[in-house]
């Protein structure tokens, strides 16, 4: 008797780490300890193959967008559950406000006006890359590279965060950047 075929992994997990770079951005430090950005993944994927009307065609960065989407919905959803459970029904505004307010450069790329569609969904694709790439970096060089380039912040305060001096930050940063470079661009690695 054989084994019963093993399911192939679908094509919405291949946006896993697009969507977990996406609510590791959005969860700020007064969210962090009451959300993982995993838990929020797994339910925003969840939800997409829940939904009846997931985008046409094979477009990744429309699909992208889409679950971008789902995802905004599923951390209010969420922000608003832990403020209720834990504060009141009040602070799920404030919250909600500061999740609104937090808008990260990528964001801001990613929804900027005077873009076409094409430039919005070649920006999801190039995320999307950006994305698979940190996954392969160290937690710490992952992590620096994330708050310095993609939420602004400075070494200081990165080194701050993960308990460590201004010059271990440059050398994460450097070292991550090089290694994002090999995986992004091959040709100009060295």
């Amino acid at each position: 008797m054989s084994d019963p075929p093993t399911a192939e992994p679908t094509p919405l997990e291949s946006f896993r780490p697009f969507l977990g770079l996406l609510a590791r951005l959005r969860i700020g430090r007064r969210l962090r300890g009451h959300l993982d950005p995993s838990d929020l993944v797994q339910q925003t994927l969840l939800r997409a193959h829940q939904t009846a009307s997931p985008p046409d065609g094979d477009d990744d960065g429309r699909r992208a967008a889409w679950l971008r989407r789902i995802l905004e919905r599923t951390l209010l959803d969420e922000v608003r559950r832990v403020t209720r459970v834990k504060r009141g029904g009040g602070a799920a505004r404030s919250l909600a406000a500061a999740i609104d307010e937090s808008s990260s450069r990528l964001e801001t790329f990613l929804a900027a006006p005077d873009l076409s569609p094409s430039q919005v969904a070649e920006g999801h694709e190039r995320l999307i890359r950006l994305a698979q790439a940190l996954e392969e970096l160290s937690n710490d060089q992952r992590q620096a590279v994330e708050l310095h380039y993609l939420k602004g912040w400075t070494l200081a305060e990165v080194g701050r965060e993960l308990g460590r001096s201004k010059a271990a930050v440059a050398g994460l940063l450097r070292r991550g950047l090089r290694k994002l470079r090999g995986r992004l661009e091959p040709d100009k690695a060295d």
